[in-house]
């Protein structure tokens, strides 16, 4: 590309945005040149923390900065209109964007068809996929380890918003129990096994009216696959977000969350892999190990000129997948 170094911003400086910041600024082929947030406050504490780096308060004020890449971390609601404005502007061709894509699937087309037109890299942050237990399992299935697979639950659960308040604004801040939990196994599934229909969903509202904290429906694949789905942040005992799936197949099971993968054939064999079985290391370890991986990839990409998964096409399937979940739930 003509530079030594890739020219990087990160927009919304939250949990995410710092954290992608500092494992960009560990990158040897990364130059973090700017961040922008709203908040005069953030941006002050941002300044102490990553010298030489320009701080801005709006995303055009990116335009002169000779960006090769942005990352868009800011609430899923704005997605569409950062993300329009990045290439609107000429601030960078090459986009990752925290999940969702946007918040519904017409926006996540609209954006597909942007990035197409303007060329470049584009990634969503469905990490799990770079979870060494979730990359263990891909694996298997596509190895065939438990035969042709017949059925599947997945689950998300966290314990967030268990005995929040009624009224309590946080559901709608962070877009549903569905967005911001349940679309990690909604990847993974459609990553696993392919195209998804929704045939039934019911939502749950506990924190507040019309808010989404309790999510389940039923999916139908190819070849008479059947699978359900389950997400809750109002669980009891998950103080930190799990994610896993049960699978069946023809010739036994499986099961799999972040820290293991666990397989009983009905041939009488067995076999547990955990976490540290399946070398999960990273040179810099902030969040999980995943976060680091995802930034290599996406920033390798850019850099080769090559796709990066899941784009932005492949995860505008989640936000499909979505929109049905709440169609179905009339």
């Amino acid at each position: 590309m003509g530079r030594e170094s890739l020219r990087v911003a990160v927009i919304g400086l939250g949990k995410m945005g710092i954290l992608h910041a500092s494992i960009l600024n560990t990158l040897p082929d990364v130059q973090l040149t700017a961040l922008c947030d709203k908040s005069a406050m953030i941006r002050k504490f941002c300044k102490r923390v990553f010298e030489g780096v320009h701080l801005v308060g709006d995303v055009e004020e990116l335009s002169d900065l000779r960006l090769d890449a942005v990352y868009v971390t800011t609430p899923i609601s704005s997605h569409f209109f950062v993300i329009r404005t990045v290439y609107s502007k000429g601030i960078a061709c090459n986009v990752f964007v925290e999940k969702t894509l946007a918040s519904s699937y017409d926006k996540a087309k609209e954006l597909c068809e942007l990035a197409q037109s303007f060329g470049g890299v584009n990634m969503v942050g469905y990490q799990r996929r770079l979870n060494v237990s979730f990359r263990k399992a891909k694996d298997l299935l596509t190895q065939g380890t438990i035969g042709q697979v017949a059925s599947f639950n997945a689950y998300a659960y966290s314990s967030d918003l268990l005995g929040s308040r009624k009224n309590s604004k946080t559901s709608v801040f962070r877009g549903g129990v569905l967005r911001d939990l349940g679309a990690h196994v909604v990847d993974l599934a459609l990553w696993f096994f392919g195209d998804l229909t929704v045939d039934s969903a019911k939502l749950e509202s506990v924190t507040e009216r019309d808010s989404e904290d309790s999510v389940y429906f039923r999916v139908n694949g190819s070849n008479g696959l059947e699978g359900e789905f389950n997400a809750s942040w109002c669980m009891e005992n998950y103080r930190l977000p799990e994610f896993g799936l049960l699978i069946k197949g023809s010739e036994g099971i499986m099961r799999v969350d972040e820290d293991k993968v666990e397989l009983k054939l009905d041939n009488g064999k067995s076999s547990m892999w955990y976490r540290h079985d399946l070398n999960d290391n990273v040179d810099f370890l902030l969040g999980a190990p995943e976060f680091s991986r995802e930034d290599k990839c996406f920033v390798k990409s850019v850099l080769e000129g090559c796709n990066a998964e899941p784009s932005f096409y492949t995860a505008s399937k989640v936000d499909y997948i979505i929109d049905q979940v709440k169609c179905g739930s009339g």
